[in-house]
């Protein structure tokens, strides 16, 4: 590659954890030690958000700011997000180890990347307290890259491009445009293009489609196909420029981006 020069990654739903499941039941037993019942689906709606501002998004959704409202006799406040952000952390730590399995074709792209001189960054919404539990484990499964950006590191998080900025910095990459955002996420995907670099959005695999593999490989083809509308639809909503199933079907799209690049084309 003369052109790509970096790929950064999003972590859960694009590299490990198939259908983003981690942070799902924390953030559902969080809300209900507080008397507020929410759904899977409300879960997810801000995902790829720093975990705080995920708990503060789901916070001011009217129907749990009015079941809050009911149960506590107040909308949910600073404070009140705090204290969710307290109890979740310890539960999303407990578990994050258990949702660390490499996706399917994840370090064969890897290897793939850096035998063309592309550098291997990634970036989170968890803080590094959760990622220790995974980054090791990541590693023993061929995933180990050379740039990891937290939640914290830096002033905003996503769809802010700090995150990515940083990534770039860390790679000593520059102009954005010579690198590749790839997430499972809305928030993720506009990260990158408020980066001023490629986007890649990842369908299957990730929060949009929400099923493990195995739950994925039972649905009914019209099922299957259902969700994935619905995931690339949303993916696309945000700006990517690209969108596959999973990361092991990166490489054609990087070989697209090198042939654009190549012709003096830009995000």
């Amino acid at each position: 590659m003369k052109h790509v020069k970096a790929v950064i990654f999003d972590w859960a739903g694009t590299v490990v954890d198939y259908g983003s499941l981690a942070p799902m039941g924390a953030f559902v037993e969080t809300f209900a030690e507080f008397g507020v019942e929410i759904s899977i689906d409300e879960a997810r709606g801000p995902m790829g958000m720093a975990k705080r501002p995920h708990i503060a998004a789901l916070a001011a959704l009217p129907r749990i700011a009015e079941a809050w409202k009911r149960k506590h006799g107040r909308a949910p406040t600073d404070a009140d997000v705090d204290a969710l952000y307290d109890v979740f952390v310890p539960k999303n730590v407990s578990v994050a180890a258990h949702y660390a399995d490499v996706i399917p074709g994840t370090a064969e792209v890897v290897s793939a990347l850096r035998a063309e001189g592309v550098k291997i960054g990634s970036s989170t919404g968890y803080t590094r307290e959760i990622m220790a539990r995974i980054t090791p484990r990541a590693a023993e499964q061929g995933f180990a890259p050379d740039s990891l950006v937290c939640t914290g590191d830096t002033p905003e998080g996503r769809p802010s491009p700090l995150m990515f900025y940083k990534g770039l910095i860390d790679l000593d990459v520059w102009p954005a445009w010579h690198a590749i955002k790839v997430d499972d996420t809305t928030v993720g995907v506009a990260e990158g293009v408020n980066a001023g670099a490629w986007a890649v959005g990842v369908a299957v695999s990730g929060n949009a489609f929400g099923l493990s593999l195995a739950d994925a490989r039972a649905l009914t083809p019209e099922e299957f196909m259902r969700r994935r509308a619905r995931a690339r639809d949303a993916l696309y909503g945000a700006g990517a420029h690209y969108v596959i199933d999973s990361v092991a079907d990166l490489i054609p799209v990087v070989a697209q981006v090198e042939g654009r690049l190549a012709r003096c084309e830009r995000p």
